[in-house]
């Protein structure tokens, strides 16, 4: 398993499945509102897509008394939340929440290393981001990464070490420090780094041969349509795709089907209802619908990811490999509390062209590949060349 200080897991995981679901259920609600992610304040109460009035009033109501008694209304909203029985719902700090939208813009705070567990419970640094504090201390890839502020990290799982690079315990941010230990060869020394707000690129593309462009969307973050669109455009005419969407936990709904865009000459991307007023999302005309498409899915791909892969798959766009996705077929609404910390709660859920409910179910791939499933994906390419 691997990670980089990009994301992490949870500081209160129970809590709806927070961060590791971070793309997966914040802001979707950018869909319901037809807006762009922005101040949860502006999807106040009477705003098109608000939470179901019962649990919306609940939860506020909570939340204002606690504040009025001079109690936490981030806790007392949670009391609340935790009573709606909404598997998906859940409360964040105001510090979390603006993390999450640095996250979304592509921007993360930390040092810019990607790390795996190795064979021994050892970790190992995987890949240093250029121009990042890491890379400016000249931490390498093959690194061994022994301690994080005096912390062994021998044995634990890569997405605590994240959080300790990223200092998640204190809501740590740009400009604070966090001291490395490391060790190459036999040598072994401290480095102390100080973090700082990046950039990370959601999209990477690759070729595989002169036949094949495999494009990994990591998540959508803003920007990512259009990075993808100009892969697509870039790579050799009448040549295989592959849309990696494994391990992508979803992300911007918009983005989402900018990227459907660029397959699709238009047409319905997905069905969703906001309290049982039914909407549609469509693509935009002009997409590339020649190129021999495949989806790569798995376990991982979730959300706005399932959204995408439901619309290449049901429009007969792509053929879906790999194993089925997560299940996260819901759309949530971000409500601003009286401290600043921010309640989410379903409001709604998506369907895929066909009238395919994801949420629970996940989308089944056409053809099942664990392993090898990047192999199976050029097998499949070379056949639909062949067909076209």
């Amino acid at each position: 398993m691997s990670g980089r200080d990009l994301f992490c897991q949870p500081r209160r995981f129970g809590r709806g499945a927070a961060l590791t679901l971070l793309f997966a259920s914040v802001f979707v609600a950018g869909a319901a509102t037809g807006s762009l992610p922005g101040d949860p304040g502006e999807a106040a109460p009477g705003a098109t897509g608000a939470a179901p009035a019962g649990r919306s009033e609940d939860v506020t109501r909570a939340a204002e008394e606690a504040a009025a008694d001079g109690k936490s209304p981030m806790e007392a909203a949670q009391r609340a939340v935790s009573r709606s029985g909404d598997r998906w719902a859940a409360v964040y700090s105001e510090g979390e929440y603006e993390e999450f939208a640095e996250s979304l813009d592509g921007r993360y705070t930390g040092v810019g290393l990607e790390a795996r567990r190795e064979r021994g419970d050892r970790i190992e640094v995987t890949k240093v981001q250029p121009g990042s504090p890491a890379a400016a201390a000249g931490v390498r890839a093959g690194d061994r990464l022994r301690s994080v502020d005096g912390r062994s990290v021998d044995g634990l799982p890569v997405t605590d070490v994240v959080s300790l690079l990223r200092g998640d315990a204190t809501d740590a941010h740009a400009g604070t420090t966090v001291r490395l230990g490391l060790e190459r060869g036999t040598r072994v020394w401290t480095e102390t780094l100080r973090r700082a707000l990046l950039s990370t690129d959601s999209v990477t593309v690759h070729r595989l041969s002169d036949d094949t462009t495999v494009i990994t969307v990591a998540a959508f973050t803003k920007g990512v349509g259009d990075s993808v669109r100009s892969a697509v455009r870039d790579a050799p005419a009448g040549a295989g795709i592959v849309l990696d969407l494994r391990g992508n936990s979803g992300g911007l709904v918009t983005e989402a089907v900018s990227t459907a865009s660029a397959f699709l000459d238009g047409g319905l991307v997905a069905t969703y209802d906001v309290d049982g007023d039914q909407r549609a999302l469509h693509a935009d005309g002009g997409g590339d619908t020649t190129s021999p498409l495949v989806t790569l899915v798995d376990g991982g791909t979730m959300s706005a990811a399932e959204l995408l892969t439901g619309a290449l798959q049901d429009r007969g766009r792509a053929v879906v490999v790999g194993s089925r996705t997560f299940g996260k077929g819901s759309v949530q609404m971000p409500r601003r509390l009286p401290d600043g910390s921010v309640a989410e709660l379903t409001v709604g859920h998506y369907r895929t062209p066909s009238g395919h409910g994801v949420d629970g179910r996940g989308i089944t791939p056409d053809l099942e590949a664990d392993d090898g499933a990047l192999q199976r994906a050029e097998t499949v390419l070379s056949g639909l060349g062949d067909v076209s």
